[in-house]
């Protein structure tokens, strides 16, 4: 069964062939309207069950075009339509839902689920987010980089403000793709030590450093994420917004890393929160190329896991 749970769980060789699978896949349709079916059609009868606990905009299009665009359908289902872990073991419906569909990606909480829907399914798996980890989201990530600057391998990639669940798998990329990670914000938010430990085992150099001026000198990547979850109670917010305050990216941050230096933020944003619309806005970012991406990126995930 080939599953795609993480992305350091994943082979480097085939994480490195799902990168180029992507890049092939984009240029080929360069000039294509957007509903037009690839020349290849590598999905073509096959079933997708994309299963939504979270709320999403980008996974939920990039996925559901993805798959059609390669000859497949897709069923798409909500926590609030399905029995998962409440009136049906997540067990059971993996199960069932292995006899109807080729393939299930689910975004859902807690990391637990993933690993049992994977467990107990007959097809494969694959993880569309986590509390922990958003690895479909950092596979374009590394794509759109390279698609600017060329290979990500020695570059010095910093992330500000939030070590949370894209973090986690930024960290995890860092060891699989061979760059170099620095994190800068509070001690409270930093990344999870099991993610710093695997990228370091790797051999890449992996930093904390508490000043952001500091930390993106001679950056070639800038990442910020939202400060807030969806999910978070107001109190959270204004005490999560006091402690990240001086982490935010702004022109005067971006003018202390590398003049090419690239921004990225796996959207949605909270403009003038966590990075200001001068950087959104601005050259160094690469956000909507970003957002592009996930749709390639996903397209080759999906081919992988099925060997097509």
């Amino acid at each position: 069964m080939t599953n795609f749970l993480d992305i350091h769980t994943t082979d480097k060789a085939a994480l490195r062939g799902m990168i180029e699978a992507a890049k092939q896949m984009k240029t080929a349709r360069a000039g294509q309207p957007k509903g037009a079916p690839d020349a290849e059609q590598p999905l073509a009868n096959r079933m997708v069950a994309l299963i939504f606990e979270k709320p999403s905009t980008r996974t939920r299009t990039s996925f559901d075009v993805g798959v059609r665009q390669m000859g497949g359908q897709t069923m798409v289902l909500s926590g609030s339509e399905m029995q998962l872990g409440h009136g049906e073991t997540i067990a059971d419906t993996a199960r069932v839902l292995s006899r109807y569909v080729d393939m299930i990606m689910i975004r859902t909480f807690e990391e637990l689920t993933l690993h049992e829907m994977a467990e107990y399914a007959s097809v494969p798996v694959i993880n569309g987010l986590t509390n922990r980890t958003h690895p479909c989201q950092v596979m374009a990530d590394v794509m759109t980089f390279e698609e600017h600057r060329g290979s990500i391998a020695g570059r010095k990639i910093v992330w500000a403000g939030d070590g949370n669940n894209v973090c986690a798998s930024v960290v995890h990329a860092a060891g699989q793709f061979g760059y170099d990670f620095t994190f800068t914000g509070p001690p409270t938010l930093d990344p999870e030590a099991e993610a710093l430990d695997f990228a370091r085992a790797q051999g890449v150099g992996v930093t904390i450093e508490r000043d952001p001026m500091k930390a993106v000198e001679g950056a070639d990547l800038v990442f910020a994420d939202t400060w807030v979850s969806m999910h978070d109670p107001q109190s959270a917010r204004e005490r999560r917004h006091n402690q990240l305050r001086g982490y935010q990216v702004n022109e005067a941050l971006m003018a202390r890393a590398k003049p090419d230096s690239l921004f990225m933020h796996c959207l949605p944003a909270h403009r003038d929160d966590e990075v200001t619309s001068a950087v959104m806005d601005g050259p160094h970012s690469v956000v909507w190329d970003e957002a592009e991406n996930r749709l390639h990126a996903q397209k080759a995930i999906m081919r992988w896991c099925l060997g097509v």
